[in-house]
C-alpha cells in the first residue's frame, strides 16, 4: 500500500509540473500531458526510485531521473504532440522532474520501507588462529637423496 501512495504522490506531483511547463508554456495538451506523466512515472518509479536509489545515493538517483525524464518526455513529444522544437521543453521539463525528484527520494526514506543500500560489514568474533609448521621441502636424510648428491 506504501508503495501505490508513493507512486500516486509521484504521478500527481509530475503531472501538475508538466502541465505548467508543457502545457501551460508549449501548448501541450492535458490528454498528452496525462500519458507523458503515466509512462514517465511508472518507468522512473520502477528502474529509478525501486531499484537505482536504493543502490546508489539521492544525487546519483536524482541524476539518472534527469537522463531518463528528458528521454522519456523528448521521446513521447516527438511522436505524440505536434510540437515543433522539442529539445528545449524535454530539457525543461526533465530539469524540473530532476529537481521534485531530489525532494522525493528524501520523502520514500521516510516512507516506504525497503533496504537502502547499506554495507553490513560482517564481524566474525572469537576468531582463533593457529601457526602451521611443516618439514622442509627438501629431506635432509642421506637416504632419500638421489644420485646426484643433493646436499
Amino acid at each position: 500500500m506504501r508503495h501505490l501512495k508513493a507512486f500516486l504522490v509521484k504521478f500527481t506531483a509530475c503531472f501538475a509540473l508538466l502541465a505548467i511547463i508543457l502545457g501551460g508554456i508549449y501548448g501541450v495538451t492535458l490528454g498528452e500531458v496525462f500519458l507523458i506523466s503515466v509512462v514517465l512515472g511508472a518507468i522512473g518509479y520502477a528502474a529509478g526510485d525501486l531499484f537505482l536509489l536504493p543502490r546508489s545515493n539521492n544525487t546519483t538517483a536524482s541524476l539518472a531521473d534527469f537522463g531518463l525524464a528528458f528521454v522519456v518526455i523528448w521521446a513521447m513529444l516527438a511522436n505524440v504532440t505536434p510540437v515543433e522544437n522539442v529539445l528545449l521543453p524535454s530539457l525543461i521539463a526533465a530539469a524540473g522532474v530532476a529537481v521534485f525528484e531530489f525532494f522525493y527520494h528524501k520523502y520514500l526514506y521516510r516512507t516506504v520501507p525497503g533496504k537502502r543500500g547499506e554495507t553490513v560489514e560482517q564481524v566474525q568474533e572469537n576468531l582463533q588462529f593457529q601457526t602451521e609448521t611443516s618439514e622442509e621441502l627438501t629431506p635432509a636424510r642421506p637416504d632419500v637423496r638421489n644420485d646426484e648428491g643433493d646436499k
